[in-house]
Parts: structure tokens; C-alpha cells; sequence
């Protein structure tokens, strides 16, 4: 039997999710799009999971939609790939995470990889990296949440530049669009990316997440909802064991052990 396409490992409180058909190029097959928002069900799930990692094995983050595989299954409402327990990883449909994910990315990272990306919070990219939204040379759009992302991040000009030409481009321009926050040397990514997870798990869980969401408010509601939020989180957030030990560690110059709670 084959290996799973996704293949998970717990790393204290962060998840590690890796793309796992190298043989492939990562190439997304329906499998892999299933397990892959399995993987991220269960980040959601899992009181004592903060933060998950997306990362690859082989020499590629991916090289994009496998549409031999799965364009037959694209049908009169799209493609469906999540399952009553996954969780949409692009954040384009259905129940949203709560949760922060960091992205590394190395070689080959097309159409989906950079969607993934987008729909993450911090990404961190090997110097090699080559990147490319190609969707228009494959007679499709980026379905993934691109065509609202990429300018948001990069500008309108910097994206339509490359979601309307496909062209190719490398990591610093990526870095310089704001697509990845981080370029490191080849094969150091995954360490990278890790640090930065690790760092955001041992903040108190409970403000991550209020205020990972209150930026994602701010972000599909307006400024006005996110700002109409603020206070009332404030109070139940200062309410809270995680506060109370935040304080004290404050208080005494020492690290915090937050609890989730």
C-alpha cells in the first residue's frame, strides 16, 4: 500500500502537516485534498494543538492541482473535497479554522501552493523557491481564493501581473509582493517556519486565536465589525486563567505557561 497523501506529527502544541506524494511533485490528487483539510480538522478539533505547520516532502512544495485526477470529479457545483470532519484549507467554503498556520515552501510552489499560502498567516520560503499562478495557461481560474487575496497582499498591478500571464517568479519577488514574509537558505525552511510556529504556540492560546479572528472580521466584515468586537473580547479575555498568568509572569520576569483556559 501506498503512503497517505498527508502525513501528520505532533511537535508539542504545533501540527505538523506534511504534503507527502513527492514522487508527484506534491501534486494535489483528490487524496491529497482530502486528507489535507482531514489535517486540518483536526488542528481545529484538538484543544491541545495552537498552531499547525504545512510544509513538504521531497524537493517540492507542489506542483499544483492534479487535473487528471481531478478534474472528472470538478461537477455542476464545483469541486467538493471536505468531508463532515475537514476543514476547507484555502478558507474559501464551509466552517473556518480558528487557528494560526505557518506555510514552508521550497522548489516548485504553483496555483494551489501560493492559494495555500495566502490562505495561511506567516510563510517562509527557500531562496530557490519558484512560484507560479498558472491557472489561465490550463484554461481555468485560481478557484483557491487568489483572485481576493494575491491583490490584497501584492497590490492590484503585482498580482494581475502574474494571475493574468502565468508568468514564473522567484522568492525575493514573492517576499517583495508580501506573499512570504521570510526567505531563507535551501532546506532551511522547515526550521524556520517551525521557530515561528513554535513562538505563536507558547503565546496564551485563547488571545491567538480572538485576535487571529478579529483580524479575519476586519478583513470579510469591515473595519466596524472587527472594531465593534474589540472591547467585549478585551473583558472576556481578561476574565481568563491564561490572564491571570500573563499577569504574574509579568509581575515576576518569568516565562508564561499558558493553559488554554
Amino acid at each position: 500500500m501506498s503512503e497517505p497523501r498527508i502525513l501528520t506529527e505532533r511537535r508539542g502544541h504545533v501540527l505538523l502537516i506534511g504534503l507527502n506524494r513527492p514522487d508527484k511533485r506534491n501534486a494535489a490528487d483528490f487524496e491529497l485534498l482530502t486528507g489535507l483539510a482531514d489535517a486540518y480538522g483536526e488542528l481545529e478539533r484538538d484543544p491541545d494543538l495552537r498552531v499547525g505547520l504545512v510544509h513538504a516532502f521531497g524537493d517540492h512544495f507542489t506542483g499544483g492541482l492534479d487535473l487528471a485526477d481531478v478534474g472528472p470529479r470538478i461537477g455542476a457545483d464545483g469541486l467538493s473535497f471536505v468531508s463532515d470532519t475537514g476543514i476547507d484549507p484555502w478558507g474559501v467554503s464551509g466552517t473556518q479554522r480558528t487557528k494560526p498556520v505557518v506555510v514552508a515552501v521550497q522548489g516548485t510552489c504553483l496555483t494551489l501552493g501560493i492559494e495555500l499560502m495566502l490562505a495561511s498567516d506567516v510563510a517562509v520560503a527557500a531562496r530557490s523557491t519558484r512560484f507560479g499562478q498558472i491557472e489561465v495557461a490550463r484554461g481555468i481560474l485560481p478557484f483557491g481564493g487568489a483572485t481576493i487575496r494575491f491583490p490584497r497582499a501584492a497590490g492590484w498591478g503585482n498580482a494581475m501581473r502574474y494571475i493574468l500571464t502565468g508568468d514564473m517568479f522567484g522568492a525575493d519577488e514573492a517576499y517583495r509582493m508580501g506573499l512570504v514574509q521570510e526567505v531563507v537558505d535551501d532546506g532551511q525552511q522547515f526550521d524556520a517556519a517551525l521557530a515561528i510556529a513554535e513562538r505563536i504556540a507558547a503565546q496564551a492560546p485563547l488571545a491567538v486565536q480572538a485576535t487571529l479572528a478579529n483580524a479575519f472580521t476586519a478583513v470579510r466584515e469591515g473595519d466596524a465589525a472587527a472594531e465593534s468586537q474589540l472591547q467585549p473580547t478585551l473583558v472576556r479575555l481578561a476574565g481568563s486563567e491564561d490572564a491571570r498568568i500573563g499577569m504574574q509572569a509579568f509581575l515576576t520576569r518569568t516565562p508564561a505557561e499558558f493553559v488554554g483556559r
